[in-house]
C-alpha cells in the first residue's frame, strides 16, 4: 500500500536519508513554529509536519508506514500464530518474550531511558547585543518523562551566548541540552527599538530636521549604534530622501549600513519674528509644490 503523505508533508522523496528528513523537519519547524508565524495554515503545516517526522525519523515505524500506509499502526495477526487469536484483538504468549528485550523495551518507553530528541525555543534580544555579543541566562520550561513514565515539565538554566552580527530568524545550536540529550535549537528575534528599524544587515533611523536645514543644508547629529555622529544634509533635501553611512549597521564579513531616512518638522509655534521670516520668504520666493497636479 503506497502512502506518501507524510513524505509529502516534509517535501522530501520516499529514498530521503535520515539526515535529509531532519533537515527537512527543522527547516519546517522554524518557518512554521507557532511562536514565528500565527496564521491557521501556519499551525496546520506545523503539526502535520510533526507528526510526519515522528513517524519517519523512527526506522521501526517508517518500514512499517512504507508496507502499510496510514494504517502503519493498526494491530494485524500473526499467520503463524492463529491459535492465539481472541475476539477484539490479538494475545501473545509471555513464554515467547525474551525478558529482557520486554525489560528493555518498555524501559525506553515508560521512564527508563529517555529517547534523544531535539527541541526549540526562541529569545527576543536587544539590538545591541546582536552588534556588541552577549551573554544571557535563559530560564526554560522542558519537557521530561519521571520515573513513572510521565510528562513532566521541569525548569532548566541555560547559558546562552550571543555572536555578534546574529540576525532575527536565525538559530542557536546548544548540543545535548535538551531532553535525553537531544540538541537545543534557540530562535533568536529582536525587540522592538526606540530608534533603529532592521532590515537584513541594514539600520533604519528616522531623521528629523527644520525646514531651514532642509532648504540650506548643513550639518546635524545624528545617533548612531556606537555614537552620535555629524551628518551632511544636501541643500533642498527631501522629505523621505536617505542618506546612507557605509558600515554602520550590523557586524560581519560584510557589514551593514546605516540609513537616515529625512523628516522635515515645522516647529510646533512661530515666533513673531520668525512668522514674519516665513511671510517675507513666501513674498521673495514664488513656489508652487502643486504644480505637477494641474492647480
Amino acid at each position: 500500500m503506497t502512502d506518501n503523505s507524510f513524505y509529502q508533508a516534509l517535501g522530501v522523496p520516499r529514498d530521503a536519508s535520515a539526515d535529509d528528513i531532519k533537515r527537512a523537519y527543522r527547516k519546517l519547524a522554524r518557518k512554521y513554529h507557532p511562536d514565528v508565524n500565527s496564521s491557521a495554515e501556519a499551525s496546520t503545516r506545523f503539526k502535520a509536519a510533526g507528526e510526519a517526522y515522528d513517524v519517519l525519523r523512527d526506522p521501526e515505524k517508517r518500514a512499517a508506514y512504507d508496507r502499510y500506509g496510514a494504517d502503519w499502526d493498526q494491530p494485524r495477526p500473526d499467520p503463524q500464530r492463529q491459535g492465539h487469536e481472541r475476539e477484539g484483538g490479538f494475545a501473545f504468549d509471555e513464554r515467547d518474550i525474551d525478558p529482557k528485550m520486554f525489560r528493555d523495551f518498555f524501559g525506553q518507553r515508560f521512564g527508563g531511558a529517555q529517547m534523544r530528541q531535539d527541541q526549540h525555543a526562541r529569545v527576543d534580544i536587544a539590538l545591541e547585543d546582536a552588534i556588541q555579543g552577549a551573554k544571557q541566562t535563559l530560564t526554560l520550561q522542558m519537557p521530561q518523562i519521571d520515573d513513572t513514565g510521565q510528562v513532566v515539565m521541569q525548569t532548566r538554566h541555560v547559558d546562552l551566548r550571543i555572536p555578534k552580527g546574529i540576525l532575527p530568524g536565525q538559530q542557536l545550536r546548544l548540543q545535548g541540552q535538551a531532553t535525553g540529550g537531544g540538541d537545543l535549537f534557540i530562535e533568536v528575534a529582536f525587540k522592538p527599538h526606540a530608534v533603529y528599524r532592521v532590515e537584513g544587515r541594514d539600520l533604519f533611523v528616522e531623521l528629523p530636521i527644520t525646514p531651514w536645514e532642509a532648504a540650506l543644508g548643513g550639518k546635524v547629529k545624528m545617533p548612531t549604534p556606537t555614537g552620535a555622529v555629524d551628518l551632511s544634509i544636501p541643500a533642498g533635501a527631501r522629505p523621505g530622501q536617505k542618506l546612507r553611512l557605509r558600515g554602520r549597521g550590523l557586524p560581519a564579513a560584510q557589514k551593514g549600513d546605516l540609513f537616515a531616512v529625512l523628516q522635515i518638522v515645522n516647529p510646533p509655534k512661530l515666533s513673531t519674528n520668525a512668522r514674519a521670516l516665513y511671510e517675507q520668504l513666501a513674498n521673495e520666493q514664488p513656489f508652487n509644490p502643486r504644480a505637477k497636479l494641474g492647480v
